[in-house]
């Protein structure tokens, strides 16, 4: 089984395609589910959501936690054995859970699999090709969960760059495949939490005052 885990705030002009996107696995219907942790959105989130409750396991959370803890919580309602996590402004192609699970299923020395990923516009052009060894990125990688608990899962004090924290926990004890495949689709806008630069440095500093010891 695979869990994967959709975090959102205030992205209800996006989360749909990513739901969609999901619903639209050619992997069977019965190998994975979908989780959509809605992080406190103000905006129309929880409305278009409740058109989809019978297809995934949706979670309003009361205040918002930030990305760390909206993704901790979908990992801790997770039922598979393996995680992937997709942004609410993002979406997949229709064979990566199928291409991921296999190499995981297949290859026991694996400990996650990541996959390249392609740049796209708001009218979802494509627009480059992202090696994600040399760019990684959070979304798009399949964790077997049990090794995400045990490196006691995303650090929930940081507020941009937790995805860079985590993957330098992870690999000091296990390993990220990458499957040359541009199978994931990040979007590009105004509203990414990488534009804004305060928030970065911010986070870039507490990164280096946490490892760089």
């Amino acid at each position: 089984m695979i869990s994967v885990i959709i975090t959102s705030y205030n992205y209800g002009r996006y989360v749909e395609r990513a739901l969609r996107s999901c619903l639209n696995q050619s992997l069977e219907k019965n190998r994975f589910e979908i989780i959509i942790v809605n992080d406190a959105s103000t905006d129309n989130t929880k409305a278009i959501l409740s058109n989809y409750e019978q297809e995934a396991r949706i979670f309003h959370l009361p205040e918002n936690k930030g990305l760390s803890g909206a993704r901790n919580e979908g990992v801790r309602k997770a039922k598979g054995q393996y995680v992937v996590f997709l942004d609410a402004d993002d979406y997949i192609h229709s064979d990566m859970l199928k291409v991921q699970s296999l190499f995981l299923d297949e290859n026991h020395t694996l400990d996650a699999v990541a996959i390249d990923y392609y740049l796209v516009d708001e009218k979802e052009n494509h627009t480059e090709w992202v090696n994600v060894d040399d760019k990684p990125i959070a979304c798009g990688i399949m964790f077997r969960k049990d090794l995400l608990i045990e490196i006691g899962l995303y650090d929930e004090s940081f507020r941009a760059r937790e995805e860079e924290d985590l993957r330098i926990r992870f690999l000091e004890n296990f390993n990220i495949h990458r499957i040359p495949l541009p199978l994931y689709r990040y979007r590009r806008h105004e509203h990414n939490l990488t534009n804004n630069e305060q928030a970065m440095d911010s986070a870039q500093n507490q990164l280096d005052q946490k490892h760089l010891k």
